[in-house]
């Protein structure tokens, strides 16, 4: 599987923005996806999750009901809608798979990362 990030930009803080991660490989599907993010000097932190099927998603504590992931498996693409965004959210964002990505949320559960596109949050 490989993925393509992208939707970054530069947004005043309170704006919007929808990151998308395009994936090939027929086994999309069937992979938990999710999100993470590395801040200047910061190490790479899980942002959400979600299920193969989509029923379910999960969200790290900093963006919960701010962040939404969604995934369209007919496109091989999965989403990440940010609102109310601060400048605390300025990262390198990176989309990633892994079998147990949902249940474990952390970078070693990572088989498959994207290429990471830059979210900027002015004050």
């Amino acid at each position: 599987v490989q993925l393509q990030a992208s939707g970054g930009g530069l947004v005043q803080s309170g704006g919007s923005l929808r990151l998308s991660c395009a994936a090939s490989g027929r086994t999309f599907s069937t992979y938990e996806l999710g999100w993470f993010r590395q801040g200047p000097g910061k190490e790479r932190e899980f942002v959400a999750a979600i299920t193969p099927s989509g029923s379910s998603t999960y969200y790290a504590d900093s963006v919960k009901a701010r962040f939404a992931v969604s995934r369209d498996n007919a496109k091989n693409t999965v989403y990440l809608q940010m609102n109310s965004l601060q400048p605390e959210d300025t990262a390198v964002y990176f989309c990633a798979g892994g079998r147990y990505l949902y249940r474990v949320q952390r970078t070693t559960a990572v088989d498959y990362w994207g290429q990471g596109t830059q979210v900027t949050v002015s004050s």
